[in-house]
């Protein structure tokens, strides 16, 4: 049912909905097919191909002189693209920009921007432009009729609706562009991997995604920074024709501190990404970066330096941290959609891209070599009529000199076309001298030559890609050069925590009797010397570096982890750590540990038995800890000692005696009750655990005494784990402490 009337004054009258869907569907479609999608065979959006033809038109080929920017795009917008000036001007800067434009399509002089900032550009009035060389590859067969040409927009012209490309320029420069619901993305490549790309594909029709992604392994940008895309996902992307990919910036070290980068990712701007980088430096979130400057000149388009801290700064994961929060590394949209053959957007894969190009160009070739033919026979046509003339000169002379029409008699008497007879009768007379038959049959037997030639190629589909493969190899050759992007693996950006950000300073944590906690700078920290809230007093302390995490034990067994660096100042009392853990009832906490993480512990009870276990083992995210140690009714936690695989293991208890064995006897466990240590009677209690290195001498500290032991004398108390041991003096009977001395 129509929602059209037309009323009695020959007015038609629409629904407001039907008009609107209308003109929306109507306006969608002209932004998507002549403004934001390239065309496969050329690779140009309208308004670059309306540029470079007009250009052309204009006699501003790569060998004339520059001429005035603003002239070019008032022909551009006069003749065929009735838009804004300035958003011209932009598509114009764009492609003489060689940052932006893999093969940039014009030539400028002038401003024309920089990768700092790329809209930093001059006034068209200022600037100069022509095309460059590269553009003859799209522009060279224009007049060769291989193209269809349109009116205008009044009309009163044409214009080519493709360009006859003769590289797979749609994949070159890339480009990208917002339409009406769809986008594109097209990053652009490497010409010589893209022509091999293409011979491949010519040479063999079944040619494999796989096959054809080890000739072209990627983009190439028009910069010198690093594509570090795993290869699985780039090679999906080019079997999807949709996904992302990354490229990180390209940097040295000089001198040991100053990191020098020298290629930024495609359209990043240096200045921008050092704004970045000094926003975290006046945050104090990058404590290791003291300087940054910007080196750039006409030698060195980027040159950044970033200057460290000292020599000791990780190198390595500051820049993985800078890729991770400034410009330094960034992302790119892929998305292939482009208007293909049938005049329909589509997103298509790269081995769709490249047939349906090949299709296009051998297409081209086709109306090239067949233009060239009809030349060839129309010349071929008017070369007999001439040879005829002059082998009856007289003749010819005569009827002319004696008919009213001498045309007709002309073609009856010689049996001439129309198109042959007003050849000869446009004859001029210094043509009719001998030495130019010889020049007609010369020219007749070259162009019977270059026919027989033309018609076996366009006979033969073989010869017909062998032309093709001739043509792009030769511009490969004329234009190609090396890639710029490279492809390689490299470690994932990742910003560093907060407590990575600090300085690794020394630092000693002291616990109290009633689990209060400082931190104090240094490793001269005596615990026992710092002030105590009434009523608490020194238990333990522990010394390593700020950037560690502190692990604090309770008597039950059970592991606790903070950050060091976020443990409050010695300057005060502390605070509890009751109040950031959650503290098993009826517990107390006795020991607090410090430590990288790979370094070794040897834990035990006063049960008697134990284990050794790496640190990490003792590290918890959660408040209320986790188990370590199993530990029976009774008996408590002895204090953690740090071991070495070819330490000697101490053991001392309340009877007293002592045993001494080698670490490697000790099982290596996560968690659990650990091995039998020393063979115990009944009532009988480890008092302390030690671990000092072979050919020590050892002092054994109680409250009141002390004993020294050198290593004859240690020697006797050398035995396997679980054995019974040696009896010590009973004064020792209450060990707490024990001091070596390695000389």
């Amino acid at each position: 049912m129509s929602q059209k009337t037309i009323n009695y004054e020959g007015i038609e009258h629409q629904s407001v909905a039907q008009f609107a869907e209308k003109a929306y569907l109507d306006y969608a479609m002209y932004v998507i097919l002549d403004r934001a999608l390239p065309h496969i065979g050329d690779g140009l959006k309208p308004v670059q191909r309306r540029i470079i033809y007009a250009m052309s038109e204009l006699g501003l080929k790569a060998t004339a002189k520059h001429k005035k920017s603003a002239r070019t795009v008032g022909d551009v917008l006069g003749k065929f693209h009735p838009h804004g000036d300035s958003a011209c001007y932009e598509a114009m800067v764009l492609m003489a920009q060689n940052f932006s434009f893999r093969f940039p399509l014009v030539d400028g002089q002038g401003n024309w921007g920089s990768v700092d900032d790329p809209k930093s550009f001059a006034a068209m009035r200022y600037t100069e432009a022509k095309l460059s060389k590269f553009s003859q590859l799209l522009l060279e067969e224009t007049a060769q009729g291989t193209v269809d040409w349109a009116p205008n927009f009044d009309g009163s012209l044409k214009e080519p609706t493709v360009l006859p490309a003769r590289v797979p320029h749609i994949l070159l420069n890339g480009t990208s562009g917002i339409a009406v619901g769809m986008a594109t993305d097209i990053p652009p490549h490497n010409l010589i991997e893209v022509i091999n790309g293409c011979i491949r594909l010519l040479d063999k029709q079944t040619l494999t995604a796989d096959e054809l992604f080890e000739i072209i392994p990627g983009p190439d940008y028009p910069n010198y920074a690093s594509i570090i895309t795993p290869k699985a996902d780039l090679k999906r992307l080019y079997e999807t024709g949709n996904g992302s990919l990354r490229q990180r910036a390209r940097y040295t070290v000089e001198d040991g501190v100053n990191v020098v980068f020298d290629a930024l990712p495609f359209q990043v701007s240096g200045s921008k990404v050092l704004e970045q980088i000094a926003a975290q430096m006046r945050a104090k979130k990058l404590p290791m970066v003291v300087d940054l400057r910007d080196e750039s000149d006409h030698e060195n388009p980027v040159r950044l330096v970033v200057e460290l801290r000292s020599k000791r700064i990780a190198i390595e994961a500051t820049m993985l941290h800078l890729f991770a929060t400034t410009d330094l590394e960034r992302s790119y949209r892929v998305n292939l959609n482009v208007i293909g053959l049938n005049g329909r957007p589509q997103v298509k894969n790269l081995l769709g891209i490249l047939k349906e190009w090949l299709s296009f160009r051998i297409k081209t070739v086709r109306r090239r070599l067949q233009f060239r033919l009809d030349k060839v026979n129309s010349r071929l046509h008017i070369l007999g009529a001439l040879l005829i003339a002059f082998l009856n000169i007289d003749e010819v002379i005569a009827i002319i000199r004696e008919e009213n029409k001498p045309k007709p008699v002309l073609m009856a008497r010689f049996n001439l076309t129309d198109t042959q007879a007003e050849a000869v009768l446009e004859l001029k007379l210094r043509h009719l001298a001998k030495l130019e038959e010889v020049k007609i049959t010369a020219e007749q037997k070259e162009l019977a030559k270059e026919k027989n030639k033309l018609e076996k190629i366009l006979a033969s589909e073989t010869r017909m890609k062998t032309l093709v493969k001739k043509e792009l190899l030769a511009d490969a050759k004329e234009f190609g050069d090396a890639r710029r992007s490279p492809i390689e693996a490299q470690a994932v950006a990742q910003a560093m925590s907060e407590k990575d950000l600090l300085p690794s300073e020394p630092i000693t944590i002291v616990l109290s009797t009633t689990g209060w906690v400082r931190a104090a700078k240094g490793h001269d920290i005596e615990g026992k010397s710092l002030s105590y809230k009434s009523g608490d007093s020194f238990k333990t302390q522990a010394s390593g570096q700020s950037r560690q995490l502190a692990v604090f034990l309770n008597s039950t067994g059970r592991a606790y982890s903070l950050d060091a660096c976020s443990l409050p100042s010695a300057r005060s009392h502390g605070e509890p750590l009751t109040g950031r853990l959650n503290l098993t009832p009826g517990s107390s906490f006795t020991s607090v540990l410090l430590a990288e993480k790979n370094e070794m512990f040897f834990i035990a009870s006063t049960a008697g038995y134990g284990f050794k276990t790496e640190y990490n083992n003792l590290h918890s995210k959660n408040k209320s800890g986790k188990a370590v140690i199993s530990i029976p009714k009774k008996d408590k936690l002895l204090s953690p000692v740090r071991i070495k695989d070819d330490s000697l293991v101490a053991i001392v208890t309340n009877e007293p005696k002592m045993l001494i064995f080698n670490a490697e006897e000790l099982p290596l466990l996560s968690k659990g009750k650990g091995n039998k240590l020393m063979f115990l009677p009944k009532g009988i209690k480890l008092t302390a655990v030690f671990a000092f290195a072979k050919g020590s001498k050892i002092e054994l500290v109680t409250d009141k005494y002390a004993k020294a032991f050198g290593v004859t004398a240690l020697e006797e108390f050398i035995a396997t784990r679980a054995t019974k041991g040696l009896v010590l003096p009973r004064t020792l009977k209450n060990v707490t402490e024990i001091r070596v001395n390695h000389s």
